[in-house]
Parts: C-alpha cells; structure tokens; sequence
C-alpha cells in the first residue's frame, strides 16, 4: 500500500533524526512536556473542570462510586484516573500535574509512530513535538482536562487498530478505544465514521469476512471497558445510575443547549480548504485508504463538536493530534519550509514560543517571596486562611474556586454542586437523581436550609453565568440580608454568615 506521505527524502532533516530510539524520544517528549508545564504544578487550578475531576475521585477513594455520592457530567474513567492518583500518592497537586504531563508525552509519542507508519521520521517527530505544544499551552491546557486522559488512550487505540492487525492486537486496541470513550464520549462519533469506512468492502467478501473477524476482537475489547465500568453498579444494585449518568444525562444536556453551531463552523472551512489545496498541489496521497481513515476521524471530532453545540478551546485537544499528521507532511513540501536556515532556528523557537511558562514562572517565584510558598491560587489561599484564622467554615460553599473543599476536606452543599455551575442546568436534575426538581428549589435549599457558614465568590464576578439574572439577584439578597464580607483574599471574596442568622 502506498505512503500518503510520499515524496520525502532523508535529505530534508539532520540525519541523528533518523537513529533516535523510540525510549529516548519518548524520555525527550517528556522532558520537553515537563518543561512547559513544571510552572502549572503549583497552581491550585487551571480550568473548573480538572477540580470537579479531582472531588470525584477523592469521593471514589472514599469509597464512594461516581454518581452516587458527588455527580458529574463525565464518563467514569476520567474520575478513575484521578482517583488512582490520590489513593498512591494522597493529596497531591504534583503528583496530578506530573500524571498529566505523562499523558501529553504518551500522546505525541503515539503522534510520532502513526506519523513514522505513515511517512518519514522527521515529519512524524516535528508533529510530535508540536503536539507537546499544543497540548501544553493556551487557554486551561495546562491543567489535567478529561480529553488528555482521553487522546492517551486514543492515539494509542488507533495505532494498534491500523498496523497491527492481528486478533490480540485488535483487542488490545478496542480495550484502548474503549478507555477513551469512557472518558470522553463524544470520541464515539470519529470511532463510528472510521469503523464504516474500514468495513467496507472492498476485495470481495472473503476480505470482508475477514474484517469482520477482525473487527469483532475491537469490538469485544470496547465492550469489555463498557462492561468493566458498569460491573461496579452491578453488584451495588444499581446499574441505571451508571446507564443514566453516562449516556442519557450528556445527551439530554446536549439537546437542551442553545446550540452555538458556528462555533466548530471556522475549523471545519480551514479543514476543507487545507484538503482541497493539498489535493489540487498533490501534496498528500488521496489514494491512500489510510489517509482517508484520518479524514474521516478529523470531521469525526468536529461532527462531534457540532452534536455538543459548543467548542471550548480544551475540545482542540481531540482535533490537534489527528490534524497535526496530516498539515506537517503538506507542510514540509512547501518551498518556506525546505529553507535549512529555518529549520536552524526550530530549537530557538521551542523555546521561546511557552511564553505562557515564563509568566507562570515568574508568578510561583513571586508567590515564593512574598508568602514563603510554592502552591499559590486562590483555591490555595482561602483554605489556608480559613485555617490559619480558625474559623468555622463549615458548611462552605464555593461559587468559584471550589478546589478548595479538597483542601478544607468538605463536601460540596449538595451533590448536583459538584461543579457549581451544575446548580444552573436543571435538565441534568433527574439523572443525578438531585432531589430538588428545579434550579430556584436547589438554591434555595443550599441558602435557606443548609444555611452555609462560608461563602466564597470572584471579585468582579456574578455568582453565576451572568445571563441567569434572577439566581445573581437572589445571591444578592440573600448575602445583603444574612451575610457579612469576611476579607477579599486576592481575587476571592468571603461571605461570613452573620451570628443571628
């Protein structure tokens, strides 16, 4: 079968390229990996997100289930990743980064032994080490995010599933797939185009009969994960929590959105318009089945983006690594690029392009000076505060920063507050089983009844998505009435609970 990455000669790259082992890559991925996001290690978040994972694996190492005790809107092995963290290495910031920056090395590690299948070695290791950049920097990147854990078991899945096609192999890749829809389920759209495509016949039916059987090991190696994660609810009699939490609850979310369909829009024309041209020019082998393997899980993740009715940049994640196998070769075959004296300044540029790593640096080095610790961040902050000052913070309630019921070893006020803005999203209600029917009965019961102590909010921020007036304004009333201003530590706000109330 041909290469749609031909055309390439060893001429093109420094030669020591060629010798490297597949260990030492993997160790200079790593380190490289480790270099843009060592800063984020101290940081007491970086998205809400990865601190809602990391309550719902302590509530795991507690010995709570997901869904049962903390709820939300992720599938379970995102939460059993977390939790396998925490029960090694207690409660551990560095520990959780360090985790996750394994995951940014497996991923361009695997980007580099598609990309090396595919073509040339100098194509697949500049991909690679971009897929480290681009996993690593802008936006809440730097954070541990469900798509990380996702794409590591991802690109590993599709490796095994492509090039090695024996019935172990196959298996091995289904249990790999497997692991990344239960901890991203929307990889289920890119998982269904390529698996149509693949089926399809092309040799007469003994070739299909032979796929087939192939496909029937993935299959059992994606079932086997799926059942896996459901034997636990199994045994505890409850197995339609795992079946409402899991399936039904992102879909009726995903229906309730107001749908922002532009969103993905943008990428899908760049995706379009870059084939097309690289089609017209010649420049990738669109008689390579392959290829089109990759094409097809490309507008795969982006269908998927459409089907979610939102694109967060942290959603890139799942795009980035596929895109990238494909934009690098077109890319290496244009004029600008075989330029040696700009491959000359591709290590000065790897350097100086995670701006975003100095800045956090600088901040932990500030954060060192001025309060004699490493770990800063509001989330940080406020718990140590709290503590230091010994005041009765119990029952607390985050708005933001809501890492801090980790560190205060408190729960969220209700279950469905998990991640606050769950409070807001009232269609979710019935599969995390929330005993309140609506959103104004939820922020009720917290205020009214279980009457928090402790209040902390963002400076110049609602409590809330500002567009929900009536839950800002009755936040409002609510801390007027009942509520005293504690201290702003940084950026946080603290709401004392007034004695007579």
């Amino acid at each position: 079968m041909s290469s749609p990455f031909s055309g390439f000669t060893k001429s093109t790259i420094w030669s020591f390229l060629y010798s490297i082992k597949e260990w030492q890559l993997f160790i200079g991925l790593l380190c490289y990996a480790f270099f843009i996001r060592f800063p984020f290690f101290f940081r007491d978040y970086v998205d809400r997100d990865e601190s809602t994972f990391i309550l719902m694996g302590q509530s795991w190492v507690d010995g709570n289930l997901p869904y049962t005790e903390l709820w939300d809107l992720k599938p379970p092995i995102t939460f059993f990743f977390f939790a396998t963290i925490i029960y090694v290495f207690g409660k551990s910031f560095i520990a959780i980064r360090i985790a996750g920056t394994f995951l940014v090395a497996i991923v361009a590690f695997f980007t580099f032994k598609i990309g090396d299948k595919l073509g040339y070695k100098s194509v697949a290791l500049w991909s690679a080490i971009l897929v480290v950049l681009l996993l690593s920097l802008f936006g809440s990147l730097q954070g541990v995010m469900s798509e990380h854990i996702c794409m590591a078991f991802f690109m590993p899945g599709i490796y095994y599933y492509l090039f090695k096609r024996k019935f172990s192999y196959q298996y091995l890749a289904g249990l790999l797939i497997g692991l990344a829809l239960m901890s991203k389920l929307n990889m289920a759209y890119p998982i269904a185009f390529m698996m149509l495509y693949t089926l399809w016949p092309k040799k007469g039916f003994k070739s299909l009969l032979k796929k087939t059987r192939l496909e029937f090991f993935f299959g059992l190696g994606v079932l086997t994960i799926l059942f896996a994660t459901a034997l636990p609810y199994y045994f505890k009699g409850d197995i339609l929590i795992w079946w409402e939490s899991v399936f039904q609850a992102p879909m009726a979310y995903s229906k309730a959105l107001d749908r922002a369909i532009y969103k993905p829009v943008p990428v899908v024309i760049a995706v379009s318009v870059f084939l097309v041209y690289a089609w017209k020019k010649k420049l990738l082998n669109f008689k390579s089945r392959k290829l089109w393997i990759f094409i097809l899980l490309i507008f795969g993740t982006l269908f998927s983006f459409f089907k979610a009715g939102k694109m967060n940049g942290h959603y890139l994640i799942q795009l980035h690594p596929i895109l990238i196998l494909l934009v690098f070769p077109v890319l290496y075959k244009i004029d600008f690029f075989k330029n040696f004296k700009v491959k000359n300044y591709i290590f000065l540029l790897l350097f100086l392009l995670p701006i975003e790593t100095y800045i956090e640096a600088a901040n932990v080095i500030k954060t060192k000076q001025e309060k004699n610790r490493f770990m800063n961040g509001e989330g940080i902050s406020v718990p140590l505060y709290l503590k230091k000052n010994q005041i009765d913070y119990h029952p607390i309630f985050f708005t933001e920063y809501h890492i801090g019921n980790w560190l205060l070893e408190e729960k969220p006020p209700t279950k469905i507050a998990t991640h606050p803005s769950n409070i807001m999203r009232e269609i979710l209600f019935p599969y995390a089983r929330n005993e309140r029917k609506t959103s104004q009965e939820e922020l009720q019961y917290i205020m009214q009844q279980i009457q928090p102590k402790i209040i902390v909010r963002r400076k110049n921020r609602p409590f809330f998505d500002g567009r929900i007036a009536w839950a800002n304004d009755y936040m409002a009333i609510q801390i007027q009435n009942n509520y005293k201003v504690l201290d702003t530590i940084e950026q946080a706000i603290l709401y004392q609970r007034l004695p007579s109330n």
